[in-house]
């Protein structure tokens, strides 16, 4: 028994994945090391600011 049309639309989907996995990465290392540096200094500056608003309140923040 075949299965009609299904393996035809099965092998161009399979196709089309493979060629997208053959397109590489949408980032490159550098842009993504530049982010990465990007991010954890935001989340610093972030860190930073709620630990100086915890102690203008003289409440203690509790991490974790």
């Amino acid at each position: 028994m075949t299965r009609g049309n299904q393996r035809d639309t099965d092998r161009a989907k399979a196709q089309k994945k493979l060629a997208a996995q053959k397109k590489g990465p949408k980032e490159s290392g550098a842009s993504l090391a530049k982010r990465k540096e990007a991010d954890a200094e935001a989340l610093r500056l972030k860190q930073k600011k709620k630990e100086e608003q915890a102690q203008a309140t003289g409440g203690a923040s509790t991490s974790g």
